[in-house]
């Protein structure tokens, strides 16, 4: 797929890999329809460095929980652009709590929007990418393949975004790719210090950090060139997975 002059829609645009995936897709020639929930600023921010690049870029505001509110995001974006040929499922949370503090409504807040609303995303863009053959690119995270006890409702959202995207894979084909990325050590959490900012870079085997480029590299060859790629989880995590 040539991304220039392409139709994308990228969900949780306003901050961290998210944004850095929407604006990667920007320089690369796509029109952007950049949704976001409560980060009005960073989304704002967004807009500017795309539109900078000569691309359109229109803002599109939802609670991805709500599972109409997902389905409906496609159409708006394909009203707002034109059309669609990119979905980009980012918007998540991850949330630390102890096992013993989980309760049905912070597991549904994590599960709604790491899990339910990609699929929902997905299918209201249906309609849209089977006439183009189009791609969609969900984010995952190496939680998905690791057990963190402090982390068990992420872990299980990511689990289940690898099993979605095999699953809407076998859907869609032939007409429409679905597949993802998992990163791994790539933004750690703001309030994370240097030491473990520096553990976490000694203990990953090719020796540093991720960076959000190393992301928007792996979706950009999901999309321009990933022909003959559906249904695969493509893991960014410096070798982690291995240790």
């Amino acid at each position: 797929m040539d991304l220039s002059g392409r139709r994308a829609l990228v969900t949780g645009a306003g901050r961290r890999v998210g944004q850095a995936i929407a604006l990667g897709l920007a320089h690369a020639g796509c029109d952007l329809a950049l949704h976001y929930h409560g980060a009005r600023e960073g989304v704002e921010a967004t807009a500017r460095d795309a539109r900078a690049t000569g691309r359109r870029a229109a803002l599109l505001q939802a609670d991805l929980r709500d599972a109409n509110a997902a389905r409906g995001l496609a159409d708006q974006a394909a009203a707002l652009l034109g059309g669609l040929d990119i979905v980009v499922n980012s918007a998540a949370v991850m949330v630390r709590q102890r096992i013993e503090d989980v309760t049905p409504e912070s597991w549904d807040a994590t599960l709604d929007l790491n899990l339910r609303a990609y699929f929902f995303v997905a299918q209201g863009a249906i309609r849209h990418l089977r006439p183009v053959r189009g791609r969609i690119v969900n984010l995952a995270d190496i939680a998905a393949f690791e057990r963190w006890p402090e982390y068990v409702p992420h872990n299980v959202s990511k689990a289940g975004v690898v099993a979605l995207t095999q699953g809407l894979a076998r859907a869609l084909a032939p007409d429409v790719t679905v597949n993802a990325v998992a990163p791994g050590a790539v933004l750690l959490p703001d309030a994370w210090d240097e030491s473990t900012r520096a553990h976490f870079a000694a203990t990953t085997p090719l020796g540093r950090l991720g960076s959000p480029d190393d992301v928007v590299r792996a979706v950009r060859y999901l999309l321009e060139g990933g022909d003959y790629v559906t249904g695969t989880t493509l893991v960014v995590d410096g070798g982690r997975l291995l240790r």
